[in-house]
């Protein structure tokens, strides 16, 4: 069975050639690799870091690329699979960069309160004299 696309017709007539002299053609320069779509990524950040739906976006822009790349348009399909890319870092920024941040505030805001305290206690552990509240 084949799965590989676009798919080719069988039935269709091969072209003939009119005179009986093989031809060959070279390709010249290094084949470049298939699209990438990005498409688990982006179903991974629609649903867990969908913060200002960047997630959806990726994963509208990974569909179009797949399309794309089932069409044959390689170029349209790399072009969007790059902005799919790019939708799903700024997700996952979006998405893990805040709570750093917050676990930053926190550790410094409760080391901060801890030399606080630390410096009160000796007002409190003050001792008064009799004399004092005369």
């Amino acid at each position: 069975m084949d799965t590989s696309y676009p798919r080719e017709d069988p039935r269709a007539p091969t072209p003939r050639k009119a005179d009986g002299n093989a031809h060959t053609a070279l390709t010249l320069g290094s084949p470049r690799p298939p699209p990438r779509d990005h498409l688990i990524w982006s179903v991974f950040s629609t649903l867990y870091l969908n913060l200002c739906c960047l997630g959806f976006l990726a994963l509208a822009y990974s569909i179009k690329a797949r399309d794309q790349k089932v069409a044959g348009d390689l170029e349209a399909a790399r072009r969007l699979g790059s902005k799919a890319k790019c939708y799903n870092i700024l997700a996952t920024m979006w998405a893990l960069v805040p709570p750093v941040l917050l676990l930053v505030l926190l550790v410094t805001g409760a080391l901060h309160l801890s030399r606080l305290a630390k410096g009160s206690a000796a007002f409190f552990s003050t001792k008064f004299d009799d004399a004092d509240y005369d």
